[in-house]
C-alpha cells in the first residue's frame, strides 16, 4: 500500500530539523541528533505504577537499567534492548516504548543501557545484554519476577541483540527464555536484499545509514559470525516462541522476514507480522501514528498472553 499519511508527516517533520545524513556525522553528533529527533516526536509519557533506575553487574562494569512495573506482585518480565544501530540510543530515547509495552502487557520491563559502538564494538553490546538477562534470571525472586516467564525483546539493533541473547542463552546454558519480541530486527549484514534495494532512500533509515552503523559495530571479517548476524546461525532449533514485526517501507523488512521463515522451518513457534505503509522506527512514533499505537498495544498484549500461559 502507499505510505501511511501520518508516517509521511513524521518523516517530513524529521527532515525539517535539517540534520545531516547519518553517514556525514560522527557517532557523538549522531547521538545528539537522535535525541533531538526523539524529543521532537515524543508524546506525553504513559503513567506506569513504578519506574526505577539501577545497575546490574556486567563484564566491564555496571550496566544501567530501568525497571517498569505496571502492577504489584510477581510479574512476567521482558528484558528490553533499545534500537539505534548499536551506536546511538539510551534508556531515555526508548522510555515511551517501554512504558507502552509494560502497560499493554502487564509485564515488568527491564530496559538495558548496554555499551555502544564504536567505543565498544561487537561483542561488547551483546555481552552486556546477555549479562543483564542472566542477572534478571538469577535475581528473579528479589525482583518479584517469575523466572519461568522471562522474555527478551528489542527494536532494530535491539532486536538483533535480543535474537543474539536468545541464541546465547540456548548455547551457553543461560536463563530459560519463554519468548522473544523482535521488532524490525537486524539479522544479517546483507545490503542486497529486496527491501534494501526498494527502500534505500526516502523512508528514514537508509541503506548507507545501515552501512555506517555496521561499519562502527563489527569488523567486516567478523560480521558473518552467528552472534553478529543471527540469520547465519546454522541451527535455530530450541529457541523460544517468537513474534517478529516488520514495516513495509524499511530496509530491514527482509532481515525480519527471513529470520521468521528460518525460525518456523526450525520448528520454533513464530508469528510474523509485516505492517503495510509503515516505516522503520514506527514503534517510537506511537504518539504521532494511530496505527503504530495500535500495533504497539497489540504486541504488548500478545507478549503478556504468551508469558502468562508459558
Amino acid at each position: 500500500m502507499s505510505l501511511d499519511p501520518q508516517a509521511r508527516a513524521v518523516l517530513e517533520a524529521a527532515a525539517a530539523l535539517g540534520q545531516p545524513p547519518l553517514e556525514e556525522t560522527t557517532p557523538e553528533e549522531a547521538r545528539r541528533n537522535f535525541i533531538l529527533r526523539r524529543q521532537s516526536a515524543a508524546a506525553a509519557p504513559r503513567p506506569v505504577r513504578e519506574v526505577s533506575d539501577g545497575t546490574v553487574p556486567g563484564p566491564a562494569g555496571d550496566i544501567p537499567i530501568r525497571v517498569y512495573r505496571p502492577a504489584e506482585g510477581v510479574l512476567p518480565a521482558l528484558v528490553y534492548f533499545h534500537g539505534g544501530g548499536w551506536v546511538i540510543g539510551n534508556l531515555d530515547t526508548h522510555d515511551g516504548t517501554c512504558r507502552d509495552l509494560a502497560a499493554a502487557s502487564g509485564c515488568a520491563v527491564i530496559s538495558v543501557d548496554y555499551r555502544l559502538a564504536p567505543e565498544h564494538p561487537f561483542p561488547a553490546p551483546l555481552d552486556d545484554c546477555f549479562a543483564a538477562t542472566a542477572w534478571v534470571g538469577a535475581n528473579a525472586n528479589g525482583l518479584k519476577i517469575d523466572p519461568r516467564r522471562i522474555a527478551v525483546g528489542g527494536d532494530s539493533a535491539g532486536g538483533h541483540l535480543a535474537a543474539g541473547v536468545a541464541q546465547m542463552a540456548r548455547d551457553q546454558s543461560g536463563p530459560s527464555l519463554a519468548y522473544q519480541l523482535l521488532i524490525y530486527p537486524v539479522t544479517d549484514r546483507d545490503f542486497t536484499t529486496a527491501s534494501y534495494v526498494a527502500n534505500a532512500e526516502g523512508f528514514g533509515l537508509t541503506r548507507t545509514g545501515m552501512q555506517w552503523f555496521w561499519n562502527h559495530f563489527v569488523p567486516q571479517h567478523r560480521s558473518h559470525e552467528p552472534y553478529a548476524s543471527p540469520l547465519r546461525a546454522p541451527d535455530l532449533r530450541g529457541l523460544p516462541r517468537t513474534h517478529v514485526i516488520t514495516a513495509e517501507y524499511d530496509v530491514l523488512r527482509d532481515d525480519g522476514r527471513q529470520y521468521a521463515e528460518r525460525l518456523r522451518a526450525a520448528g520454533v513457534r513464530t508469528q510474523y507480522d509485516d505492517h503495510p505503509g509503515l516505516v522503520h522506527g514506527f514503534f517510537g512514533m506511537a504518539g504521532q501514528i494511530d496505527r503504530a499505537a495500535t500495533i504497539v498495544r497489540e504486541a504488548g498484549q500478545l507478549l503478556g498472553e504468551a508469558l502468562r500461559t508459558a
